[in-house]
């Protein structure tokens, strides 16, 4: 594995402080917790992320490469607990597109 420099460790940073933020200032989630919590219970909430970086080669040759074979439309599946996980973090999407 490639080691990471300083600068990307420093946006790797800023992004977990972001998406901690968003997560710690949600009002819905604090009031899902507040209400297990009134009924005796502890809450211990564990999420987990993957976040993938590639460099992006910036030559033209390299661009041409990436994009051979591919048709020009990507598709994404998005499950109706995926919906539900982004609309918590107040990310919303079209939900037609839902599979």
């Amino acid at each position: 594995m490639e080691t990471l420099d300083d600068n990307l460790k420093q946006l790797m940073k800023e992004l977990g402080a972001a998406i901690n933020d968003t997560l710690s200032n949600s009002d819905r989630i604090s009031e899902a917790i507040a209400k297990i919590r009134s009924s005796g219970y502890d809450v211990f909430l564990v999420l987990e992320a993957t976040i993938g970086f590639n460099r992006r080669q910036e030559t033209a040759a390299d661009e041409s490469a990436d994009t051979k074979g591919f048709d020009g439309e990507a598709q994404l599946n998005i499950t109706s607990q995926d919906v539900k996980f982004l609309k918590s973090l107040k990310i919303s999407i079209d939900d037609r597109e839902v599979n």
